[in-house]
């Protein structure tokens, strides 16, 4: 669906900073149809993956140390009090917010697990343009060691509610904002290696989760986890060439719309 605002607190975009941007773009590109615009010389290489002209996702050189990762960004009303939030509750803000050329506010900020998570203000640019189809952004889920200090914290920082279902380590919590789902939360699976930390996953919207991981796997890419059913359709976890890892699902027909 299209979407041309977000409420605060509702995750909104998200973007990947890649060692090889051009490797990347090409297999997002094969995977989900995405085209691209380039950004103006002072963006450093970063560029916006588009669908139907708007824009989906953001791509860029990396500009840390370690794996590439995709980051989730949550929309806010005031970044700077998102900030000391964040800083008054146990959390590390790891860069202040900042302003990106007119089209908003950001910032990064560990929690108290050592989860990153970005926040935007909105300025020209809201976020995603689409979301929850085939090619588009669809949810974020974190994965932690310590499920109800997460709790507490998203709460303090975003007035995020948390329904849980299900109890130890299957249990799953649903992070909500205004009653609707925005995000999901599990504790860090024991069969995953412990040199993982606590972090947050990036979900995509496919048509089919099987014909997805043929794809991005005939594409360069990697299989981390082969295709599943859960509870809300058919999911994989996959990589791309670069290492970056991300998830793929499709919902089941009840839950698409």
């Amino acid at each position: 669906m299209e979407v041309e605002r977000y409420d605060n607190g509702v995750p909104s975009w998200i973007d990947l900073g890649s060692p090889d941007p051009e490797a990347a773009a090409a297999f997002y590109q094969g995977l989900f149809g995405w085209e691209y615009q380039e950004g103006p010389p002072e963006a450093g290489g970063y560029r916006l993956a588009t669908l139907r002209g708007k824009a989906v996702a953001g791509l860029g050189p990396a500009q840390n140390p370690g794996p590439p990762v995709w980051a989730t960004y949550v929309s806010v009303d005031d970044a700077k009090d998102a900030m000391s939030k964040v800083a008054g509750n146990g959390g590390t803000v790891v860069v202040e917010p900042f302003d990106v050329m007119g089209q908003g506010h950001m910032g990064v900020f560990q929690d108290p697990q050592g989860a990153f998570l970005s926040v935007w203000q909105p300025g020209e640019m809201a976020g995603a343009g689409i979301v929850n189809e085939p090619g588009t952004y669809s949810w974020s889920e974190l994965l932690t060691t310590d499920v109800d200090a997460s709790k507490s914290f998203y709460s303090q920082v975003f007035g995020w509610g948390a329904e849980t279902a299900g109890e130890g380590p299957s249990a799953y919590t649903e992070w909500k904002v205004g009653g609707r789902s925005v995000g999901g939360m599990m504790a860090k699976p024991a069969e995953m290696p412990a040199e993982v930390p606590p972090h947050w996953a990036v979900y995509f919207t496919v048509e089919d989760a099987d014909a997805a991981a043929a794809k991005a796997t005939e594409l360069g890419g990697s299989l981390i986890m082969p295709p599943m059913d859960i509870q809300p359709g058919r999911f994989a976890v996959l990589a791309d060439p670069t290492g970056a890892a991300f998830n793929v699902i499709a919902l089941k027909p009840e839950l698409q719309g």
